[in-house]
């Protein structure tokens, strides 16, 4: 009896430190993850734009959930097309220019003529991860 329980005693414990070594050593590849597509929570970042642009543009009541409709779905959009940026910056860029000109094009007609000018005034100068505006221009 001692001949069997003693091997299966050792057999289970090093399956299980061997299961638990291996969740820690995955732990850097699921925040990776994470940090590498920061339009997972793309309902998060378009709050994140409305509130910068709605003192910004002065957005009315009426103008508020229409602007957030079209950011949020921009948001959507380009969350799909992400893996792309990587693996094929061409298409990344030719489907982001079609994405970008479409929000572009609703907000001209959604906003005034000075809100959309004040709204362009608003692109940074490069792609900066700390402002959250620049994920609608880059």
């Amino acid at each position: 009896m001692k001949k069997v329980f003693l091997p299966m005693l050792c057999v289970c414990f090093f399956s299980a430190a061997s299961v638990h070594a291996q969740s820690i050593l995955d732990q850097p590849k699921k925040t990776a993850g994470t940090v590498q597509n920061p339009l997972a929570n793309y309902g998060g970042v378009a709050s994140s734009i409305l509130s910068k642009l709605t003192p910004a543009l002065g957005l009315t009541a009426a103008q508020q959930p229409k602007v957030t409709d079209l950011v949020t779905g921009f948001l959507k959009q380009k969350a799909g097309i992400m893996p792309l940026q990587q693996r094929n910056p061409a298409a990344y860029a030719s489907k982001f220019s079609g994405l970008q000109g479409g929000l572009f094009s609703r907000l001209k007609l959604l906003l005034t003529a000075a809100q959309y000018t004040k709204f362009l005034g608003l692109k940074p100068k490069t792609n900066d991860a700390a402002n959250v505006l620049s994920q609608l221009f880059y």
